[in-house]
């Protein structure tokens, strides 16, 4: 930016506007309509004379920020030999990355982010979704220069991507705690989002607070089941919600506190249009640090693992374990090796602590996870129907790629019961039934059709998966669903036992209208 001084000397005019407005009932006189600007008299309330140099130290601060970060942002494009179909997010949330139109002419298709230097020999924090697939990376440099760069290692279950250029003595920012950020905190975000060969919107600085921490936005891991990738179990979405302005070509760029750390890296927007609405999201710094060390000593993450499928824990949650206070993830399954269950836990525990720091949603607990190395052993701290429960956990690495998380595709006859109350519809698992859906064996009763806006529609209880149990009872066939759901009384919470084709299993406990 050429004259970031002027614009927030306007900001800084305009707050000082509004408190001299605000200061007239304590004696500050106002200029007549139509009156010099230089003919306003200065304020001799302390009380003003004080706001106004806050006002003004902020806004120095900022110009002071913005002059330390911007030479380490960098402008990132990318060539590829054919565009691939651009597919809408969930939600209305749309990444960051200028994506071109689909084209069948036989060209390099380009696109464009922003990415910033980490170290003086060239190493670059950026977004996974920015470089993949990319044939090549170009990368332009504050000072004009432009060099070739290639990519360290990708993350695509944290969309984090370390690249590099051949150059020396570069101006490097450091990653601040994204664990001491605050919701109402100052940031700014920084991009680079020069479309094309333009470059009016280079090196652009924004500024807001933290709206909000812990969002999940179930973009990573949709994102890689609709490249039909793996690893979609092991997306860690724990975001940074800011309300900084951050607009296409923003994605990979850093998101600083007022003491010019970058506590994350700017991904995606929630929006209807594809540009800000108030809602951008950032990775937070740690979870950064530590997928970016893997990657440039590895070229790839060790993913370490406690084995164990979870889900939030919900006000019926609470109530059918005893819970404290609503919060804390619930252990739904484990895994073939998982060290969760050599360790004692077992189904329906939930989480409340990792190593003594409370857990209140999954984001958070695989986020603390993520931070930890493979063969560490870290206390968990569980609630196991309303005792409390300590267990020393060695995690263990993921193997490579991930696990895959599929559900196929479902046709299913017309069902032959229907539990009403809960809003959903079962029938027995023949033979042909389990080969259609894709079950080991037969047996049991299998959801049918899940009601729209029912009670079981709410808790994602997905149609085509086997009812295993009911409030710890074994189910055996459709008949003993239908009359185990029908015997709970209106108002009690039902807990279910639910397995998916692959023998993966979830919990849910839900209310009877």
């Amino acid at each position: 930016m050429t004259a970031p001084l002027e614009r927030n000397r306007l900001l800084a005019v305009a707050t000082v506007a509004l408190l001299v407005l605000g200061g007239a009932a304590a004696g500050v006189a106002l200029r007549p309509a139509g009156a010099p600007a230089d003919l306003l008299p200065a304020s001799t309330n302390p009380a003003t004379r004080e706001a106004v140099r806050q006002a003004t130290s902020l806004s120095d601060a900022f110009i002071a920020i913005s002059e330390a970060v911007t030479p380490s942002v960098v402008r990132i494009e990318v060539e590829r030999a054919a565009a691939e179909p651009w597919r809408p997010l969930p939600g209305g949330l749309q990444d960051l990355f200028s994506r071109p139109e689909p084209s069948l002419d036989p060209v390099p298709q380009r696109g464009g982010g922003t990415g910033f230097v980490v170290s003086p020999d060239g190493y670059i924090l950026t977004n996974h979704h920015v470089i993949a697939d990319a044939d090549r990376i170009i990368v332009t440099l504050r000072d004009k220069r432009v060099l070739d760069a290639r990519v360290v290692g990708a993350d695509p279950t944290t969309d984090v991507a370390v690249i590099r250029v051949e150059a020396g003595d570069l101006p490097a920012l450091a990653l601040g705690n994204s664990d001491d950020a605050r919701v109402g905190e100052w940031v700014l975000a920084v991009g680079n989002p020069g479309f094309a060969d333009a470059s009016t919107l280079d090196f652009t600085v924004t500024g807001g607070i933290i709206s909000a921490k812990g969002r999940p936005l179930n973009i990573l891991g949709a994102d890689l089941e609709a490249d039909d990738a793996s690893g979609a179990l092991y997306a860690i979405e724990d975001f940074i919600q800011t309300d900084a302005v951050i607009n296409p070509g923003n994605s990979g760029g850093p998101l600083v506190d007022l003491r010019g750390s970058v506590i994350g890296i700017n991904t995606a927007i929630a929006s209807s249009t594809g540009y800000s609405q108030g809602y951008g999201f950032a990775i937070p710094s740690n979870l950064a640090r530590r997928v970016m060390s893997d990657l440039i000593t590895y070229g790839y993450v060790r993913r370490p693992l406690l084995g164990i499928t979870v889900a939030d824990a919900s006000p019926e949650d609470a109530e059918v374990y005893s819970l404290p206070r609503i919060g804390g993830v619930v252990i739904e399954d484990f895994s073939a090796e998982s060290p969760a269950f050599a360790a004692g836990m077992r189904r329906h525990d939930v989480i409340v602590a990792i190593s003594g720091t409370p857990i209140d949603r999954m984001g958070h607990l695989q986020r603390l996870v993520a931070l930890q190395e493979p063969g560490d052993v870290i206390p968990v701290s569980i609630m196991r129907y309303g005792e409390p429960l300590e267990f020393s956990v060695r995690l263990i690495e993921a193997q490579r790629g991930g696990p895959r998380s599929h559900d196929p595709a479902i046709s299913i006859a017309p069902p032959q019961r229907t539990a009403a109350g809960l809003g959903l519809e079962v029938e027995e698992l023949t033979p042909l039934l389990a080969r259609q859906l894709g079950f080991a064996a037969a047996g049991g009763a299998v959801i049918a059709r899940v009601l729209p806006a029912g009670p079981a529609a709410r808790k994602n209880i997905g149609e085509g998966h086997r009812i295993v149990e009911i409030d710890g009872n074994t189910i055996r066939n459709a008949a003993e669903a239908l009359r185990a759901l029908r015997n709970v009384p209106a108002g009690q919470i039902v807990s279910l036992l639910i397995q998916y084709p692959d023998s993966r299993t979830y919990i849910a406990n839900v209310r009877m209208p």
